[in-house]
C-alpha cells in the first residue's frame, strides 16, 4: 500500500508563531515505522514548502496514494479537515487522521464522513497495524488505538522502549526548509524523552504521553545527533522534550558521549528551573548547549500552585542567576490571564521577567486545549468565551479573567512584549550577543503580536 503522510498546509493560519517552521517529528516517525514494515510511504510537508491547496491537489494527483494520513493540532484542525476533505476527493484514499486535537476529540472528527479512521495516541505501532490490517482486509476492531464511525478500540500502550524505535524519516522531509525567526536555517528538532511526571494543568504533550518518563539512551540521542550532522549537514538541534533536564545523571551522560566523539554541533533545550545547577549548566553549555527554554509562567505563587506547577519563585530566580553567571542564554517562557490573574498580577510578572534578565522572553495567553486538564476545569466554570479552533495560537486571547476582559488581555500582551523587547539597555546588550537574531525577533513579535 501507498501511505501519504500530510502536514496541512497553513496559508490561511497565524499558526507560524515567530517565524517557527520546525520538522513534523510525529509524523516522520510513524513514516519510518512503516518503512520498516515495507510500505511505499511518502510526506508532504505542505507548511514548510508553502503550498497552496492548487499545489497539494497537483501533489496529491501525482503520488495517487491508498491511505493518506492527516496529523493536526488544535489551532490547526480547520485545515486538516480542509486537507483530508480535499485529499478524499482527488484520490478516494482511506483517510486517517492524528496528532493532539484529534485524539482528544475524536468524536468531533469523526463527525466529518470524509474521515475514516482517527488514530489516538502515540501513532507509531497503530499507524504500522492498521495499515497491515487494510492491506489484510482483516477486521479494524482488531487495532488497537483507533475509533471509527461508533467504534472505540482499546487504548495503546505507550512504547516503553523508545531506543527500539527507527529515527523519523527525515530523507522524506524537506529539510532544507525548515525556518527559525523567518530565517532558513540548518536546524533540525530532536525528542528524546515522553511523558512528563510533572503534569502541570495546562500541558498537551503530557497530556498525550503520560506521567510516566520514558528515556531513549544517552548513546541512542547522540547516534540520531550525529546522523543529523553527518547526513542532514544539521548545525544546530533543538531537543523538544518537556523537560529535557528533568533526569540530570542523564544529561551529564548525554552531554559526556557529546565531547568524547567530538561532535561539533550547537544545541538548545528544554529545561525546569528546579532541575539545574552551576555543573549541569557547565557542562552543557561545554557540549555545545547555547540555550534553554523554561517555563516562568507567573510571578504569582497560588497561580503556580493552581496549575500543579511545583515550583516557586525563589527557584526560578535562582535558575536565572546561575544561567547567567554561566554564560548560558535562556527563554522564559510566560502565561497571561490565568484564572486568579488580575491586572496587578499580570504588571507583576511582566516585571519579574525583566528582573529576571532572560535573553529572550515569550508570553502566551492562557490557552486551555482539550485533553488537558486546564480545558476541563475552564469548560466546568465557563471560563471559555471562544470556540474557533483557529484562534487556540498562545497569541488569541480564549478565557477572561475576573478582572480582565478579553480584549485587555491581548493589550497586556501586547505592552508585555513592548516593555520587554523595546528596552534601550535590554537591545544594545542583548545586540552585542546574538546581533541579526535579536532584530529578527523583535521584527516578528512587532508583527505577529503587536
Amino acid at each position: 500500500m501507498k501511505v501519504t503522510f500530510i502536514n496541512p498546509p497553513q496559508t490561511d493560519s497565524k499558526y507560524k508563531f515567530i517565524g517557527v517552521v520546525a520538522p513534523p517529528l510525529g509524523i516522520a516517525y510513524m513514516a519510518a515505522v512503516l518503512e520498516e514494515n515495507g510500505n511505499d510511504v511518502s510526506i508532504i510537508d505542505a507548511s514548510a514548502l508553502d503550498m497552496t491547496w492548487k499545489d497539494l491537489e497537483s501533489e496529491l494527483q501525482k503520488i495517487s496514494p491508498d491511505v493518506v494520513a492527516v496529523t493536526a493540532l488544535t489551532p490547526t484542525i480547520s485545515q486538516a479537515l480542509k486537507t483530508a476533505k480535499l485529499a478524499k476527493e482527488i484520490t478516494g484514499a482511506f483517510i486517517v487522521m492524528g496528532g493532539y486535537h484529534p485524539t482528544f476529540n475524536h468524536q468531533e472528527v469523526l463527525e466529518n464522513d470524509f474521515i475514516d479512521v482517527v488514530v489516538m495516541g502515540e501513532g507509531e505501532y497503530t499507524m504500522r497495524d492498521l495499515v497491515k490490517t487494510l492491506e489484510n482486509g482483516g477486521d479494524l476492531r482488531e487495532v488497537n488505538g483507533i475509533a471509527f464511525k461508533d467504534v472505540v478500540t482499546p487504548a495503546r500502550p505507550p512504547i516503553m522502549d523508545l531506543d527500539s524505535l527507527p529515527f523519523p524519516a527525515r530523507h522524506l522531509l524537506p529539510m532544507d526548509h525548515y525556518k527559525l525567526f523567518n530565517m532558513k536555517t540548518n536546524m533540525s528538532t530532536i525528542i528524546t524523552t515522553r511523558g512528563c511526571p510533572m503534569q502541570c494543568s495546562f500541558c498537551a504533550s503530557a497530556a498525550l504521553h503520560g506521567s510516566k518518563l520514558r528515556l531513549r539512551s544517552p548513546k541512542n540521542v547522540v547516534d540520531e545527533m550525529e546522523h543529523l550532522v553527518k547526513d542532514h549537514n544539521i548545525e544546530t538541534i533543538a531537543f523538544m522534550d518537556d523537560t529535557f533536564t528533568l533526569h540530570r545523571k542523564r544529561v551529564l551522560e548525554i552531554c559526556a558521549e557529546i565531547k568524547r566523539r567530538d561532535l561539533k554541533v550547537f544545541w538548545g533545550c528544554t529545561a525546569r528551573v528546579d532541575t539545574l545547577n552551576e555543573e549541569v549548566i557547565r557542562t552543557m553549555r561545554d557540549a555545545g548547549c547555547i540555550a534553554m527554554f523554561m517555563g516562568v509562567e507567573s510571578a504569582d505563587q497560588q497561580v503556580l500552585d493552581n496549575v500543579n506547577k511545583k515550583t516557586n519563585l525563589a527557584k526560578i530566580k535562582n535558575a536565572f542567576e546561575i544561567s547567567r553567571k554561566e554564560k548560558m542564554r535562556t527563554i522564559a517562557s510566560v502565561v497571561l490571564g490565568m484564572p486568579g490573574d488580575t491586572k496587578e498580577s499580570i504588571k507583576r510578572t511582566v516585571k519579574f521577567v525583566k528582573d529576571l534578565k532572560p535573553s529572550y522572553a515569550i508570553f502566551s495567553l492562557a490557552t486551555p486545549y482539550p485533553g488537558t486538564k486546564f480545558y476541563q476545569q475552564t469548560l466546568e466554570n465557563n471560563l471559555i468565551k471562544v470556540r474557533d479552533w483557529s484562534k487556540y495560537t498562545l497569541i488569541s486571547p480564549i478565557i477572561e479573567t475576573m478582572e480582565c476582559s478579553l480584549e485587555e488581555l491581548k493589550n497586556m500582551q501586547s505592552k508585555a512584549f513592548c516593555k520587554f523587547y523595546l528596552r534601550p539597555g535590554y537591545i544594545i546588550r542583548q545586540a552585542w550577543i546574538d546581533g541579526p537574531i535579536l532584530l529578527k525577533t523583535i521584527a516578528n513579535v512587532v508583527r505577529e503580536v503587536i
